[in-house]
């Protein structure tokens, strides 16, 4: 082989060489093969934290449902253990799975954080584990989703007549030719009847505002102060005294003959004549009528009457009669409660010097207050199956004074946090 022959060959070996390594284009698809894992992963992990941003959305709506049903349930009045249960029925049913790794729910009222730490509000927290996919490869700790709710309510006014039955047509009826004013409170009606209350004839009644879960009729009597119409189709309100304890119907009868009686037992009915003065404490009237006939004068403080065994009272027009409830105790503020066993009409009646002056609460039996009279300083509240009111009266709401409670009407529920 020739010099020049040699001399090429090794120049073209030369060129080849250099040629190869000032190609690029193999680096590249190393580079490229050598970062693939890392775009992979990249991309898993972005569309694995997609997924844990998807599950905490749900979550959250989970934790929302349960807050609100809650909190509805509170404002119908039902025990916690009822509420929780709503609470977890709700969440359950909006996708929280209680069999999932981590998983926890926790209810609170009132709520242990927040701005909302009050007794009408419902705090709902939930938690679970989220599945690890690529991102395991890194890390074994567990994804924790977590989401917080609170539902509450307000006070949209304080009643003073509340006719709890659910369906009655006329529930809070205000019919006659009587003047009623109830003073910086209002009429609540839980009836879903189109009437539930129901202003007609020559009544005249002024109230801050009527409020029913139905209906309202009026002939053109009702006038109301805080409201520029009625509030119709509104949520019923829990009875503000449906855990009261009623007292045991037990021991011996007692007489209730002479000028002076005393707590006790009366069985029967009792019947009050001529000037009678009752001693403070608790009468129950076992079965009968508890009747005040014309011309009694029958007068008592710290008095709580018990209507057992379905009794009823009926208090005759030409009475006068001052009764005040109790001012402390279990019974504070209550005047008159019938067993929510009774289903016989009372009948309240009296004369524009007479005063009752506490909660009459009856609710499973109707009222019919006939009376022209009210409590000292307006303070007599009405709770009852139903109302049908005929008398003059004016009544007002501030009256803790004599140890009664307001009796709120609650506003619709609503999720703050």
């Amino acid at each position: 082989m020739s010099l020049d022959l040699l001399t090429f060959r090794g120049n073209g070996l030369h060129r080849l060489a250099a040629r190869l390594l000032g190609d690029r284009r193999g680096n590249v698809a190393v580079i490229f093969a050598m970062s693939m894992p890392l775009v992979v992963g990249g991309l898993g992990f972005g569309s694995e934290t997609g997924y844990w941003y998807y599950q905490q959305l749900r979550l959250q709506q989970a934790s929302d449902a349960a807050a609100y049903a809650g909190a509805v349930d509170l404002r119908a009045g039902k025990p916690f253990q009822t509420v929780v249960a709503t609470a977890t029925a709700a969440a359950q049913q909006n996708g929280y799975d209680p069999a999932s790794a981590g998983a926890s729910i926790q209810v609170h009222t009132p709520p242990t954080s927040g701005a909302y730490q009050n007794g009408n509000a419902v705090e709902v927290t939930l938690a679970r584990n989220e599945l690890r996919f690529f991102s395991q490869l890194f890390s074994t700790t567990p994804v924790v989703n977590n989401a917080r709710s609170v539902s509450t309510y307000t006070t949209a006014s304080n009643a003073c007549v509340l006719a709890l039955d659910p369906i009655a047509s006329k529930a809070a009826a205000f019919t006659g030719n009587n003047t009623t004013t109830l003073t910086g409170c209002s009429v609540m009606a839980n009836s879903l009847a189109n009437d539930a209350i129901y202003v007609w004839g020559s009544s005249l009644l002024t109230t801050d505002c009527a409020m029913t879960a139905g209906g309202v009729a009026n002939s053109g009597g009702l006038t109301m102060t805080n409201c520029s119409a009625a509030r119709t189709n509104m949520p019923p309100v829990a009875d503000p005294l449906g855990s009261l304890t009623e007292p045991l119907d037990t021991g011996n009868c007692k007489n209730g003959n002479g000028n002076t009686i005393q707590p006790g037992r009366y069985c029967n009915g009792l019947t009050l004549n001529g000037t009678v003065n009752m001693n403070p404490g608790t009468y129950i009237i076992s079965g009968g009528t508890l009747k005040i006939n014309a011309n009694a004068v029958i007068n008592g403080t710290g008095v709580m009457i018990y209507l057992s065994n379905n009794a009823s009272i009926s208090i005759n027009g030409n009475s006068t009669v001052n009764l005040t409830a109790p001012t402390s105790g279990q019974y504070a503020g209550v005047l008159l409660f019938g067993s929510r066993t009774n289903t016989a009409i009372n009948t309240i009646n009296g004369t524009n010097t007479s005063h009752l002056t506490g909660t009459i609460y009856t609710p499973s039996q109707e009222v019919d207050y006939l009376g022209n009279f009210s409590g000292q300083n307006g303070c007599t509240h009405v709770i009852a199956k139903t109302v049908q009111w005929t008398g003059n009266a004016t009544v007002g709401v501030n009256c803790s004074t004599y140890g009664m409670a307001d009796i709120p009407i609650p506003a619709p529920v609503k999720l703050v946090e």
